[in-house]
């Protein structure tokens, strides 16, 4: 069997998350606290006891999500699974990040403040209330750009996440986003749904925050991954530290490809994907893109003890 490990983005937080990972190994304790160390607040505080809203604003919810993916990651190795059980590892979004984190490109400090970093120059990009996404279900890639193209009227509107066969996620300004899902429902899509994220990711409205990344990529160390990354804006593998820290630069504008990048892995012989972290949204996408590959989550300690039993085989 030839697996993947794959790592959640944003979206998949929720309140309590890793908290019986950090109880039951102290590993994935140790996780949580070098993040809080390296931001120097409790993030972990609130993300087993804080509110909802808190934990979901951008700053908080990037390093937040790829704690908890590390976590787990850490309660996998603590029970004799290295990260090189996998022969790729990939993120959406985010999870870019903790991949290459749990690959050892980067470190736990760095990522942690990498993401805070992202998360505040993301946000920051465009004025509050002025930009949207929205997910359109049930027509493809080509039918999406099409309708984007249509919606943008001289402003900006483009497939952001290429998430699965029928689920493709539009970003933009408000009124081009708006517009768009009107179309979309105009021309057969199963929902147009307006999604409540606090900036329009990956779309050419997240440039000023592209140069912040760029700058701060700069001064980070950042070491070839053990596995290679299956990366958002290529869809194939990449090992090479200096072009992968391009790539994170270019991913905050570009597409998520995301359905193109389990396809590859897919045609390169990987049968099996364990999501990392918290939530199942990428098992459910993995699924309807390939049938033929099982998708395992692993966010819990049963969820972990679950998945030793295959990982060890």
């Amino acid at each position: 069997m030839t697996r993947a490990f794959i790592f959640p983005g944003q979206g998949a937080q929720t309140i309590g998350m890793g908290r019986d990972l950090a109880t039951t190994y102290p590993a994935a304790r140790a996780v949580f606290q070098e993040v809080d160390d390296a931001l120097g607040e409790a993030l972990s505080a609130l993300i087993w006891d804080g509110e909802i809203e808190t934990l979901t604003l951008t700053r908080n919810a990037q390093p937040a999500l790829m704690a908890t993916s590390l976590a787990a990651m850490a309660a996998l190795k603590a029970e004799g699974v290295e990260v090189t059980a996998a022969a790729y590892v990939a993120g959406h979004s985010l999870g870019e990040y903790s991949a290459l984190c749990a690959a050892g490109s980067l470190s736990l400090a760095d990522t942690a403040q990498l993401l805070r970093l992202r998360g505040e120059a993301m946000q920051a990009a465009v004025p509050a209330g002025e930009g949207a996404m929205a997910a359109i279900l049930g027509l493809d890639l080509a039918a999406v750009e099409e309708i984007a193209a249509q919606g943008a009227q001289g402003e900006v509107c483009e497939a952001a996440n290429d998430n699965d066969p029928a689920q493709v996620v539009i970003s933009g300004t408000k009124a081009a986003v708006e517009r768009a899902c009107e179309i979309a429902k105009a021309q057969g899509a199963k929902r147009a749904l307006m999604l409540p994220v606090s900036a329009p990711f990956h779309c050419a409205l997240m440039l000023p925050a592209a140069d912040v990344m760029a700058e701060a990529l700069s001064h980070v160390d950042m070491e070839a991954p053990v596995v290679p990354l299956v990366g958002n804006v290529i869809a194939r593998a990449e090992s090479s530290a200096m072009l992968i820290r391009n790539h994170l630069v270019d991913q905050v504008t570009g597409r998520v490809r995301w359905r193109e990048s389990v396809a590859w892995m897919a045609e390169e012989g990987v049968t099996e994907m364990y999501e990392i972290g918290a939530g199942k949204a990428l098992s459910g996408m993995v699924k309807r893109i390939d049938r033929s590959i099982t998708a395992t989550a692993v966010g819990t300690s049963d969820d972990v003890a679950k998945a030793i039993e295959g990982l060890m085989r």
